[in-house]
C-alpha cells in the first residue's frame, strides 16, 4: 500500500510540475525576463493582429526593445495607444520600448502592443507561432507566441499577469 501511495504522490507532482512549466511559457535574454508572448486570434481575411507580453529589466542598466519579428506576419511595428482628451490614438514607436532597471514593461491589448501586420493566414487559437524579439544591448531572442481567443485581455492562465494596475 505505501509504494502505491508512494507511486500516486509522485505522478501527481510530475503533473503539477509539468503544469506550471507550461503555464510558465517564459524566456530569458541576459537581465532580461521576457513573459507570456502571446497574440489574439483573427477571423479570415484580417491582415492585422495584435501581439503582447511582458518584459522585466533584472539588470542595472537600460535596455530597449527595437524589434520583432513573426513567422505568420510580412513585419510587425511596434505601437502605443493613450487617450487624449476624449479620444484614443495609436501611433507607432519607431525607436521602440524603453526598459528601465528594476521596471516591467507590459505590451497589452489597452496600450503599448505589437501590430502584427500582413498576415499570412488567420491566426488560430491554440497554435503556437514563432518569433524573436531584438533589444539594443541585450540583443535577440527566438520566442513563440500562443495564440489565444479573438477577444482575449490576457493570456489564457495568466490574466492576471497582463492587466495588473501597475502596468506601464
Amino acid at each position: 500500500m505505501k509504494a502505491l501511495t508512494r507511486s500516486v504522490v509522485l505522478t501527481v507532482l510530475t503533473l503539477v510540475v509539468g503544469a506550471s512549466a507550461a503555464l510558465a511559457h517564459g524566456y530569458k535574454l541576459g537581465d532580461l525576463a521576457i513573459g507570456h508572448p502571446w497574440a489574439r486570434a483573427t477571423p479570415a481575411g484580417a491582415t492585422v493582429g495584435g501581439g503582447y507580453l511582458s518584459i522585466t529589466n533584472n539588470g542595472t542598466a537600460p535596455d530597449r526593445l527595437t524589434g520583432v519579428t513573426f513567422t505568420a506576419a510580412d513585419h510587425v511595428e511596434i505601437h502605443e495607444m493613450k487617450m487624449e482628451g476624449d479620444v484614443m490614438k495609436m501611433r507607432p514607436l519607431p525607436d521602440g520600448v524603453e526598459v528601465k532597471p528594476g521596471e516591467t514593461v507590459r505590451l497589452a491589448p489597452d496600450g503599448i502592443h505589437l501590430m502584427l501586420m500582413g498576415l499570412k493566414a488567420p491566426l488560430k487559437k491554440g497554435d503556437m507561432v514563432a518569433g524573436a524579439l531584438t533589444f539594443e544591448k541585450a540583443g535577440s531572442v527566438n520566442v513563440e507566441f500562443k495564440i489565444d481567443d479573438i477577444g482575449a485581455m490576457g493570456p489564457s492562465g495568466h490574466s492576471d499577469h497582463m492587466m495588473k494596475p501597475d502596468a506601464k
